[in-house]
C-alpha cells in the first residue's frame, strides 16, 4: 500500500518538474563565439525605402513597386543560394557553414503593398534599435530555433549610391534580438539587380571585421 501511494506520489510529480525546467536561451556572446550554429534568413525588405523616383533606377516599367516586391526582393534573396561563395554569409560570421532558410523573410516579403519610393533624402534611415526589437519579436520563425541572421533594409538611395541594413541576430525561441548594427553599403555592378546586391555584398565583408569578433 505504501508502495503504490509513493509511486503515485512520483507519476504526479513529473508532469510538473517538467514545466519548471527553464528553456535555455542563446546570448550575444554565443553570436560571435565562432561555433553556435547560425541560421541565415534573408533579406527583409519590408521596411525598406528607395529614395528617388522609380524611374532614377531604371525603365519605370522594369523597376516599380510591384515588381520589386514579387520579383526583385526574391531575386537578391536567391542570390545566397545561386551565390554562395560570393555572398559568404558563413565567411562574415566566422563559421565553417551556415543554414538556409530564405523562406522565413520570403514570406514577410511577398505579402508587401506599399510605395517603395520617397523623394525625401531623410527616409534613408529612419530605423531604430527599438523598431528592430519590434519588429523581431512579431516574426513568425516558421518553427526554427536558435541564433537566425537576417538583414532589415531600411533606405537605398540612388543620388549617394547607398544601402543601409541593420545586421541583426535573433534569438528565434525568445523572439529578441541578442545583437544589431547600421551599416551602409556601397553600390556597384551593372544592372538594378545587380547594382543594389554589391551592396549587401559589401556589408558582408565589413562584418567580419565586425568589433564584437574581438571581444
Amino acid at each position: 500500500m505504501k508502495t503504490t501511494f509513493g509511486l503515485r506520489l512520483l507519476i504526479l510529480s513529473i508532469p510538473f518538474s517538467l514545466t519548471v525546467l527553464p528553456v535555455l536561451s542563446q546570448t550575444k556572446a554565443q553570436v560571435f563565439d565562432g561555433q553556435t550554429p547560425i541560421t541565415w534568413l534573408g533579406l527583409d525588405f519590408t521596411q525598406a525605402k528607395f529614395i528617388g523616383a522609380p524611374v532614377d533606377y531604371g525603365k519605370a516599367e522594369e523597376v516599380n513597386s510591384e515588381r520589386i516586391s514579387h520579383f526583385y526582393t526574391r531575386s537578391w534573396n536567391y542570390l545566397f543560394m545561386d551565390q554562395p561563395k560570393k555572398f559568404d554569409v558563413a565567411k562574415a560570421v566566422h563559421r565553417a557553414t551556415v543554414q538556409y532558410r530564405i523562406e522565413v523573410t520570403q514570406k514577410v516579403d511577398d505579402t508587401i503593398k506599399k510605395d517603395f519610393f520617397s523623394k525625401d533624402p531623410a527616409q534613408f534611415k529612419t530605423l531604430t534599435e527599438q523598431n528592430i526589437g519590434d519588429l523581431v519579436k512579431n516574426y513568425d520563425y516558421q518553427g526554427n530555433t536558435g541564433i537566425g541572421m537576417l538583414f532589415f533594409v531600411d533606405g537605398i538611395s540612388k543620388s549617394t549610391s547607398q544601402e543601409g541594413v541593420w545586421v541583426t541576430f535573433v534569438d528565434m525561441q525568445s523572439k529578441t534580438v541578442l545583437y544589431t548594427t547600421y551599416m551602409v553599403g556601397k553600390s556597384g555592378g551593372m544592372g538594378f539587380r545587380n547594382n543594389w546586391a554589391d551592396a549587401v555584398y559589401k556589408i558582408l565583408q565589413a562584418f567580419y571585421t565586425d568589433p564584437g569578433w574581438a571581444k
